[in-house]
């Protein structure tokens, strides 16, 4: 083994995390290695994950948009899914992003190392290539960043062919004829609105009591009737007791809360009951980095119990979201370098399901802030009945705010409708900076949009509605 390349900090994977503190790393003039397995940076995140699904989703709205043009006056003539252009386009984005992670890297004068990156011994962290054979990296501190990998169900086997998990689905080259998905949180839920708009039946089927059972019960509720409206078969409180994978199907026995079995067929079977954190071959056992159902325990400051190791996003019992382990990586960078970062306010991070129709959502749900002692106020307003939803043909959705009696104090936004990942923003920026509701309809919000649906939805809850 070649004498060890030294470094401030070692960073293992290059995904949302990882990349993101190397480059604030680089910024307060630490030297960096960024260590990746994957001949291509960007992580789980933006091959397998995030950003080519939202192309999907993308080229799903699209085809749907268009199916529904006539209704807007326009002619577009026979309207079919071009599967290999989905995919052509898909991976043109996820080539320029990986492109442009690239040349940040080089940018900030990050050293890239190719390779399988493990902890061994104290700031030590041997990278195993099989071009480039194993070498060492020295580094006064290291920052585990390998996220996660689908999670898998016990006796159930994954061949890529019949029962497939969303690697897979982002990559398949047939449209199934039907499919029935595991699994109906943010995942599960946007698969199936991908492949429905596609053609695919889809049977959505989901463990606990309700659909995106994370999010606010009202929005669950919406959803559910959204998803069925489209045509999805919607199965909650179903417990799968067998599968059956056969030549040309999969047979799929569950129960629904309770009752008699029920046998559904389908061409594939999509796991999407989760993600699991990635934490073997890492090198941690035998270290003072302490493990708690699965993930690796840290402090606000993303530091584990061994003296100069951190870890963050998926590794971590945070929100599994980009940007979340963006924000955990600029935080424990900020502290190797001697700051005192800001704590991350894990109420305040943005959930989002880029499904038809979206969701977006931050702050407390209503049975939350019930559950914190808080005597609750809520204020509702529904999409349709703003000028700019019945511009663009919108029939559902709504924004439903959260707010605290005593104080106005905003708690909670909560948003189903078009566009909802984008509305979610100002909700963020309104927690942030401990608005109240009366401040919410105060600030002006322009006409005709969608944004006004939150100040609307504010009135609402002062009881001073104006469009309801």
């Amino acid at each position: 083994m070649a004498d060890p390349q030294r470094y401030d900090v070692a960073i293992i994977g290059s995904g949302p995390g990882g990349y993101v503190a190397a480059i604030r790393a680089a910024q307060l003039g630490l030297s960096v290695a960024l260590i990746e397995k994957s001949p291509a940076l960007g992580g789980a995140c933006l091959h397998v994950g995030c950003i080519p699904t939202k192309a999907l989703l993308h080229s799903a709205e699209v085809l749907e948009q268009a199916r529904d043009a006539a209704r807007f006056g326009v002619q577009t003539g026979a309207v079919s899914l071009d599967l290999a252009g989905v995919h052509k386009h898909k991976t043109a984005v996820v080539r320029r992003l990986a492109r442009g992670i690239e040349h940040l890297m080089k940018k900030n004068a990050v050293t890239v190392v190719r390779g399988q990156g493990r902890l061994n011994g104290p700031r030590r962290v041997e990278v195993s290539d099989a071009r480039e054979g194993t070498r060492a990296v020295e580094a006064r501190n290291v920052i585990l960043a390998t996220g996660s990998v689908p999670r898998l169900l016990p006796g159930l086997t994954i061949d890529g062919r019949r029962v497939i998990t969303s690697n897979e689905a982002l990559a398949l080259e047939y449209l199934p004829k039907s499919m029935l998905i595991l699994g109906a949180g943010a995942v599960g839920v946007e698969f199936a609105s991908i492949y429905s708009r596609f053609g695919t039946a889809v049977t959505l089927v989901e463990m606990l009591p309700r659909v995106l059972p994370l999010e606010d019960e009202e929005i669950s509720a919406e959803m559910r009737k959204a998803l069925k409206k489209r045509g999805i078969d919607v199965r909650v409180g179903a417990k799968l007791e067998g599968v059956k994978v056969r030549e040309r199907d999969v047979e799929a026995t569950i129960r629904v809360n309770g009752g008699a079995p029920v046998i559904v067929k389908t061409e594939v079977l999509l796991v999407a009951v989760g993600r699991q954190p990635l934490t073997e071959g890492l090198g941690i056992e035998g270290t003072g980095v302490r493990m708690e159902r699965g993930f690796i325990r840290v402090d606000a400051r993303m530091s584990t119990g061994e003296p100069g190791v951190y870890a963050i996003g998926d590794l971590v019992p945070t929100q599994a979201y980009a940007h979340t382990a963006s924000h955990e990586g600029i935080v424990a960078v900020e502290a190797i370098a001697g700051r005192d970062p800001q704590p991350i306010n894990y109420d305040l991070v943005p959930n989002c399901t880029y499904s038809d129709p979206e969701v977006g959502s931050i702050g407390l749900t209503e049975q939350v802030a019930r559950e914190r002692g808080h005597t609750v106020r809520v204020g509702r307003f529904p999409f349709p009945a703003l000028g700019k939803a019945g511009i663009l043909g919108v029939q559902e959705g709504f924004v439903k705010l959260v707010a605290d009696e005593r104080y106005d104090e905003l708690l909670g936004v909560h948003i189903i409708g078009p566009r909802a990942t984008e509305l979610v923003a100002e909700a963020g920026m309104a927690l942030r900076l401990e608005s109240t509701v009366e401040e919410l309809f105060h600030a002006i919000h322009a006409h005709p949009t969608l944004s006004e649906a939150i100040s609307e939805a504010a009135l609402q809850l002062h009881a001073r509605g104006i469009h309801l």
